[in-house]
């Protein structure tokens, strides 16, 4: 093989070719942007992005940010000053198109016969006697009460409205700016959909600021008890550094944005990247230590010449893997896959020729990991090896007895696609979450869109139906329409002992008289948020108190079964529609994707080994290490979610490289005329070693996921690290058992 000699022929143009490309990539860096938005997750053609985008281009975006205040008695004078003023000055800010607070809500009351149209709190009460009437008023208000303040009166809330040109970030700094201006001994928390992006945003520089340090600190010191030379150390991990920002540099050149899903990238790079390294850096040791005086072509043909082979096999397949996630719905579950396999690629690039051309011009250096015949990990290697063939039919009873009871895992795992539970239950989006969700009807919202004559008493009828049917379903808050403002309108008209009071009235006619009414005293603009003012289209909130996505799910189900034959609801959407869609788009999407990784896979050993056993041997294997992880987390109680939903792909790429490595060199000893239980003594006691390195150093570099402070990350670096070492168990025990009791065809000497 000349692989060596053109390697030292042209060393020097492969490393100048090769870092300033990987430099090249990386300059794009600094241009990357971060996408918080959970319709980012999406497809843009999903029905629920399409409704919602629609309904938003009639009543403007339905993105609010709630300020909820909290004291002993919010009705008390101070607390209602501040409130007032804040209010106030909120309605003056630029960007904010809409306030609403106990002083933008009105009250609707009759007087002589007309209806009067007042604000909701007409002035602050100073006496213990004022404050009770003020909270008797305020409980006869369906437009205030459970809305903007609480029923303990505990609470008030200010519902604030932004346009699109003003920036989440900017929002809550003019915020602050006005809640500093307006100081008090309220407690003040932030929720709403603005409020949980900004919070994302920060979350992801945060993560990466941290956990990126710490992956790569963590292989550096992997690499340090591996191999105990600096060039094992410094190789790798300019392979890992090279691969990763040539991968996230590609980001903003393609105009993709960093997401929660895609800060995974450089930390899977870290943990999987410097596997070809490993490997390459072991088997050098190994050849250095057996003869010291090896010429430098001799030693890179023997290097690249023994590993191109299995080393680029297990790229690609790893390769094939991510690029599983290709078919996932999630968008940058897609965006991952891609980019990590461009990050593999060139790492496998890098490592098949960037380092041999390096380790040419070092010089030869035993370690003394080879002081002793055997090394001490292949020791203990090769102990396992002599166990595994005494009991191989055991150990593979022992696997399907465990892949049966992790079955019984997988019927308690549920599905999670709600941003809120991105944080932990002390996280301030949790803490407020549950504020909203407790006193002010609830955090997230469904929307359904009726088209019409929206005067009409039948669409009107259907709008109290709906609200009926729906305000005591499990999940449902507070629901407000065109329907309630007219129901409220009555009261103001009739006597609570009059036919007609808190009712629609029956005619078109009277309907009109109503908002005519309202009109003398009130503004129309009141209800811009539920009617367009042609009064041919208006909008149902329905708020949501319970963010469990899978009864958000149940809520849009019962919401579709009520209105499938109603010809006036033309659209259902809102944030709950996008929670509950993503709860089917994860679903699909891991179906999908687990099901092209595993025969992709499958395809490329069965080319590999040139067999189709082969193919089903490593299926087997990855089919297992799958089971057991979706046991594992339905028995933790972990959900499948957009972070979660990509493990299978990620183990399976990852996993394969261990089987692919061990049954390679287990033929070649096969070949050696070495008999079964020989050949699998010794394939793990040399190449058991690269193996278990390259394992241990992927659970190494994913470990630093378990600092992030996004559940679903944290959860997905602790499973992925289980999975991984369960893809080490089975290359190590499970693969070499099925080789010694079916003795496949492909292993054995002259096959292929």
């Amino acid at each position: 093989m000349k692989t060596g000699k053109y390697i030292l022929k042209y060393r020097w143009w492969l490393i100048s070719v090769l870092t300033g490309i990987s430099l090249l990539a990386g300059s794009q860096l600094p241009k990357a942007d971060i996408e918080p938005d959970i319709e980012s997750l999406i497809p843009e053609n999903m029905a629920s992005r399409i409704n919602t985008d629609a309904i938003e281009e009639i009543f403007g975006s339905s993105d609010m940010l709630v300020i909820a205040f909290e004291d002993q008695d919010i009705v008390d004078s101070s607390s209602l000053k501040r409130l007032k003023d804040i209010s106030h000055k909120l309605n003056r800010t630029e960007g904010i198109s809409r306030v609403i607070s106990l002083f933008d809500s009105k009250d609707i009351k009759g007087e002589n016969g007309m209806m009067i149209v007042g604000p909701a709190v007409e002035k602050i009460p100073e006496t213990h006697e004022e404050k009770e009437q003020l909270k008797e008023k305020l409980r006869k208000n369906n437009l205030v009460y459970k809305i903007v303040v609480s029923k303990d009166f505990k609470y008030s809330a200010i519902i604030v409205t932004i346009n699109d040109k003003l920036k989440d970030k900017e929002l809550l700094e003019k915020i602050d700016t006005i809640l500093n201006e307006y100081p008090g001994n309220e407690k003040v928390y932030f929720g709403g959909i603005p409020f949980v992006r900004e919070q994302i945003s920060d979350e992801i520089v945060r993560n990466l600021k941290i956990l990126l340090p710490v992956a790569l600190i963590l292989m550096v010191i992997l690499l340090f008890f591996a191999f105990r030379q600096i060039r094992g150390i410094i190789l790798p991990f300019t392979v890992v550094v090279f691969s990763i920002i040539a991968s996230m540099g590609l980001m903003p050149l393609i105009g993709w944005k960093i997401t929660i899903i895609t800060i995974l990238l450089p930390i899977m790079l870290i943990a999987i990247a410097n596997d070809y390294g490993i490997h390459l850096i072991a088997r050098y040791q190994e050849l250095v230590s057996v003869n010291p005086n090896i010429k430098s072509v001799q030693l890179i043909n023997q290097l690249v010449g023994h590993l191109w082979r299995p080393v680029l096999f297990t790229g690609i397949t790893t390769m094939a893997g991510m690029l599983g996630l290709l078919s996932h719905i999630i968008v940058p579950a897609k965006q991952l896959g891609l980019l990590a396999a461009v990050g593999i690629g060139w790492a496998l690039l890098l490592s098949l020729l960037l380092l041999p051309a390096i380790l040419t011009q070092l010089k030869k250096r035993t370690t003394s990991i080879f002081n002793t015949k055997i090394p001490g990990q292949s020791k203990i290697l090769a102990r396992i090896g002599k166990k595994v063939t005494k009991h191989p039919k055991r150990i593979i009873a022992s696997t399907l007895v465990l892949i049966v009871f992790a079955c019984i895992g997988i019927t308690q795992l549920r599905v999670d696609g709600n941003t809120e539970n991105f944080f932990g239950k002390k996280h301030p989006v949790r803490i407020s979450s549950k504020i909203i969700n407790d006193h002010f009807g609830g955090s997230q919202s469904l929307l359904i869109l009726f088209s019409g004559d929206i005067k009409a008493p039948g669409i009107l009828e259907k709008m109290d139906y709906y609200k009926k049917e729906l305000e005591n379903f499990p999940g449902v808050g507070n629901i407000i329409s065109m329907a309630d403002v007219i129901k409220e309108m009555s009261k103001a008209i009739y006597d609570e002992n009059e036919k007609g009071y808190n009712m629609i009235p029956g005619s078109r006619e009277a309907v009109a008289q109503y908002l005519a009414l309202y009109s003398m005293s009130g503004d129309p603009d009141d209800f811009e948020q539920i009617v367009d003012f042609p009064y041919k289209n208006a909008q149902m909130i329905i708020r949501l108190d319970n963010s469990n996505s899978t009864q958000i799910k149940e809520v849009v189900r019962k919401i579709n079964d009520l209105t499938k034959n109603d010809k006036n609801v033309k659209r259902i959407g809102g944030y709950g529609y996008v929670t509950a869609d993503l709860i089917n788009t994860i679903i699909r999407g891991q179906v999908l994707s687990l099901s092209l990784s595993v025969v992709v896979v499958g395809l490329l050993i069965m080319l590999i080994f040139r067999s189709v056993r082969a193919g089903l041997i490593t299926g087997i294997t990855l089919l297992a290490a799958t089971i057991l992880l979706f046991g594992l987390m339905g028995f933790l109680g972990i959900p499948l979610d957009a972070a979660t939903a990509m493990l299978s792909s990620v183990m399976i790429g990852v996993g394969v490289d261990y089987t692919i490595h061990f049954l390679w060199r287990y033929k070649e000893e096969r070949k050696l005329g070495l008999g079964y239980n020989e050949a699998v003594i010794k394939t793990l006691a040399t190449t058991g070693r690269g193996i278990t390195f390259n394992a241990l150093s992927v659970i190494f570099g994913f470990s630093a996921l378990l600092l992030s402070s996004f559940l679903p990350i944290k959860f997905f670096g602790f499973l992925i690290m289980v999975s991984i070492f369960s893809c080490l168990a089975s290359a190590l025990i499970l693969v070499p058992a099925i080789c010694i009791v079916l003795k496949p065809r492909f292993l054995e000497p002259g096959d292929g």
